[in-house]
């Protein structure tokens, strides 16, 4: 059984989420430059086998698309042709950064850490939209 990885896609930086081997838990992975996600991918799965990659699907709250559903969609169609053994997936993303920030103030972090620009409530974001999945499956 493989991992599973999740992707919390934004304009500068991107969030990403892996669960353990037996696909029970989703932990906050790292947060990268969107322009170096393609490279990221290519790297981590040379080393992970990973069953499946999850993409947070941003919309509006009436369920249409806002200005991020196009770069999903352009990279959900990348992912396809990059890596065809591994099963590409949607899931709604709406409020999960709220809830990510909602969380790590929970856990006590400082308002320092949670704005830090090393990106923690991206990667926090990607485990939540993972969580969601490994919820619904």
């Amino acid at each position: 059984m493989g991992r599973i990885i999740a992707i919390d896609l934004g304009t500068k930086r991107t969030g990403i989420a892996v669960t353990d081997p037996l696909q029970i838990l989703a932990n906050p992975l790292e947060t990268i430059e969107t322009s170096t996600l393609l490279d990221f991918l290519k790297s981590y799965l040379a080393k992970e086998e990973v069953e499946t990659i999850v993409l947070g699907m941003p919309t509006r709250l009436d369920g249409s698309a806002n200005e991020m559903t196009p770069r999903v969609m352009d990279l959900k169609g990348k992912l396809e042709k990059q890596f065809p053994t591994q099963k590409i997936e949607l899931i709604d993303e709406r409020f999960t950064s709220k809830i990510a920030m909602q969380s790590m103030i929970a856990m006590g972090s400082k308002k320092k850490d949670r704005k830090e620009k090393s990106g923690n409530l991206d990667k926090v974001s990607a485990a939540i939209i993972l969580q969601s999945y490994l919820e619904r499956k």
